[in-house]
């Protein structure tokens, strides 16, 4: 079987907000059992196809990256994730729905991945605090997913999202909120699969097709990986 090219996208946000569920859901298609806390860095793969159902389609690996979201020392921290930040082509930005400080949270990770050497780790930057301009340069592909939707209460529900709806346009990205114990939120053909498989659309057109500079330098080479599936790689 020929090597198929493939893409990093990390996934980020805070302890406990079901990262490691929610990779394990998008790679396996299957309800993680029973998760555990990820120290450093877990990597998964899951197989998409670009542009299915056209001429153009062609089948690529996406890298998800699942970083630990605990938060130390800003020093040691910063130094320990900064490693996974290196030649990132897409970020999946993650946040528990019935916990609306990982959702303020999130404002940190981009800054922290995506300007690294500019914010340091352990500041807590709030809506109030977040300038979109400061990013509107970037050329990552974002995704915000929220997690945990069952649990908030029917009469909850559309202050919940109206809140988390504003905070996926800040970062102008689109937005899934769904229960990782429920496959049926990523059934094919929904609207979640749909926004899910553009957003992957997305970051391998970034990473491929584009030739007006924007491709990211660095990409490692896949031939390191050979032609078999990458499988829950932990970097501690």
């Amino acid at each position: 079987m020929a090597s198929l090219d493939r893409v990093k996208v990390l996934v980020l946000g805070d302890s406990g907000v079901g990262k490691s569920s929610l990779v394990h859901l998008l790679c396996q298609n299957q309800v993680l059992g029973n998760p555990s806390w990820t120290v450093g860095c877990s990597v998964d793969v899951r197989v998409h196809d670009y542009k299915e159902g056209t001429p153009e389609e062609k089948t690529y690996y996406i890298e998800l990256w699942d970083v630990g979201g605990s938060v130390g020392s800003a020093s040691s921290v910063k130094s320990t994730r900064a490693v996974f930040y290196n030649t990132v082509n897409g970020i999946i930005l993650v946040h528990d729905l019935t916990n609306k400080k990982s959702s303020q949270n999130l404002y940190r990770w981009s800054l922290e991945a995506l300007n690294r050497d500019l914010v340091p780790t352990g500041v807590l930057v709030t809506n109030g605090d977040y300038d979109r301009e400061q990013f509107a340069d970037n050329q990552i592909p974002l995704l915000v997913i929220g997690t945990k939707l069952d649990q908030i209460h029917e009469n909850k529900r559309h202050e919940v999202l109206t809140r988390t709806a504003f905070l996926a346009e800040d970062f102008n990205a689109e937005e899934i909120n769904l229960d990782c114990t429920n496959p049926r939120y990523l059934a094919a053909g929904s609207s979640n699969a749909v926004k899910l498989s553009r957003f992957f659309d997305k970051v391998i057109e970034k990473r491929y097709f584009l030739r007006d500079g924007n491709q990211i330098p660095g990409f490692p080479d896949r031939k390191r990986f050979g032609g078999g599936t990458l499988k829950s790689l932990h970097y501690d």
